[in-house]
């Protein structure tokens, strides 16, 4: 299949199939509709998706991007959680891009920890509210995912790619980095959504890194390091993380054996230093208790 052979939602679509479905979109599903074909084609194009491969949409909505990777040449899974939306969108599919590979599984995206075909990349225009815990949940249960690009709410994007020492680098940025590199990739602007968002928007794209860091148990104590650190971010590490290893006096002393300063804070630090602290941890809680 071919591009020429797809035809992309325009804003008359768009509200045409809303009308039909009956739809009001509500901010509790995050639900704001791409209405611009050009924007759906530099999404498509910044993913660099490739004819023949399987690419996971999260929350396709009315079908704008889904059209788009389509005609790109890819096998789309569309995750979606309203159901009329879900039973729409095989229809629209069918009409503007025949013989293209759709499929669509009606669930939570957060629900899902298998998907038919082994998807390699990831593309979609996230909801707001909850964008960071989806991407989170899908790379830390789709290790074939080597890729992707997402559309966010700026704010969000702008944390997901900060590096150590930026004013917004936080919990969601360290956990990002986890699993590989990210950086934003363009600005998007508010007009291109139905309807019209209170906020901006930008794309991050992330490349997978060829190994995780550790294994889930690693993982797993290094995200309650990042927690307790960003959870009382200006403090001292040595007394926000001393509720997790027990007291000061032994969160002082992880600190020590994973090479941090006890009077760091968690803004300053990459990743690697979290995961010696959670290394720390792990070897604390293995411990037997000396009390």
């Amino acid at each position: 299949m071919t591009g020429t052979d797809v035809r992309l939602l325009g804003p008359a679509e768009i509200r045409d199939l809303a009308e039909a479905l009956d739809l009001q979109p509500t901010k509790k599903l995050g639900q704001n509709f791409v209405i611009d074909a050009n924007t759906v084609r530099k999404i498509v194009s910044t993913a660099g998706v490739r004819e023949g491969e399987t690419v996971v949409e999260i929350g396709p909505g009315l079908g704008s991007l889904t059209l788009g990777l389509l005609a790109a040449g890819a096998r789309v899974i569309a995750v979606e959680i309203d159901r009329r939306l879900a039973a729409q969108l095989p229809e629209t599919v069918g009409l503007l891009a025949p013989h293209s590979e759709l499929m669509v599984v009606h669930e939570d995206a957060m629900r899902i920890t298998e998907l038919p075909g082994d998807p390699v990349r990831l593309v979609a225009n996230l909801p707001y509210n909850v964008s960071v815990p989806v991407l989170l949940h899908f790379l830390e249960h789709f290790p074939l995912l080597r890729s992707g690009v997402v559309m966010v709410q700026a704010e969000v994007g702008h944390r997901l790619a900060a590096s150590p020492g930026s004013k917004v680098y936080g919990s969601p940025s360290v956990k990002a980095a986890w699993y590989g590199s990210w950086r934003t990739a363009g600005n998007v602007g508010r007009q291109v959504f139905w309807p019209v968002p209170n906020v901006d928007s930008v794309l991050v794209s992330f490349e997978r890194a060829d190994e995780e860091p550790g294994d889930e148990e690693l993982r797993r104590a290094t995200f309650d390091v990042v927690d307790a650190a960003f959870g009382q971010r200006r403090k001292m590490l040595r007394q926000s993380l001393s509720v997790l290893f027990g007291d000061s006096a032994r969160a002082s002393a992880a600190l020590e054996s994973a090479g941090v300063a006890t009077t760091a804070r968690g803004e300053e630090l990459g990743v690697e230093s979290f995961i010696a602290m959670g290394r720390a941890l792990l070897a604390v809680r293995s411990a037997p208790d000396r009390d």
